[in-house]
């Protein structure tokens, strides 16, 4: 072969190698898109999650803080956490209409980067590749016993303990469990 092929060749799959590299690398991910949840699914959710008046119900990704809101209507203190500060708005304006701001709190931040660990409960409507990106976060910063719904979308490879059907919704539970090293 000549000199002048082999160098042909070997550019060519140095070209190829970087395609292939480039394209291993993680995608970038669309902006989050607020869809409401409705109000019976929110309620099947906090049943779903068995929460209690002793529970702190993160809701990452909250929209307009309607879990949130229905959490601290059962007595639980709630913490929603949104990067858009207009939903954030919306949500404190409907804790405070609801009476709920001594229990119902709401923060502008990225849920990758926000400490999640007071958590006993952690609800998600996110987008797949969102929660594939959480998974390892949930895993390392909640406390053993910590319950996880969310909804419509589960946790790649993580089996649910429970999935429930609601009005064409699906609902997936798990709980941190004691060992976590059974969570790899």
């Amino acid at each position: 072969m000549s000199r002048a092929r082999k160098s042909c060749l070997l550019l060519l799959l140095l070209g190829l190698n970087l395609a292939f590299a480039l394209a291993q690398e993680e995608a970038p991910q669309p902006p989050p898109v607020y869809v409401p949840t409705p109000q019976e699914v929110v309620d099947e959710i906090l049943k779903l999650a068995n929460v209690q008046k002793s529970d702190v119900v993160y809701d990452l990704g909250c929209g307009d803080g309607r879990i949130v809101v229905s959490a601290a209507r059962l007595g639980a203190r709630g913490v929603g956490i949104d990067i858009n500060p207009e939903r954030i708005q919306e949500a404190n304006d409907n804790a405070k209409a609801a009476g709920m701001t001594d229990r119902a709190s709401f923060r502008n931040e990225d849920l990758f980067t926000t400490d999640i660990s007071p958590a006993t409960v952690v609800t998600l409507y996110l987008l797949p590749a969102r929660l594939t990106k959480l998974r390892p976060k949930l895993w390392k910063e909640l406390k053993p016993g910590t319950r996880i719904v969310a909804h419509d979308f589960n946790l790649g490879d993580w089996k649910p303990e429970q999935t429930v059907e609601l009005q064409g919704h699906r609902l997936f539970f798990w709980t941190i469990p004691a060992d976590k090293s059974q969570l790899k």
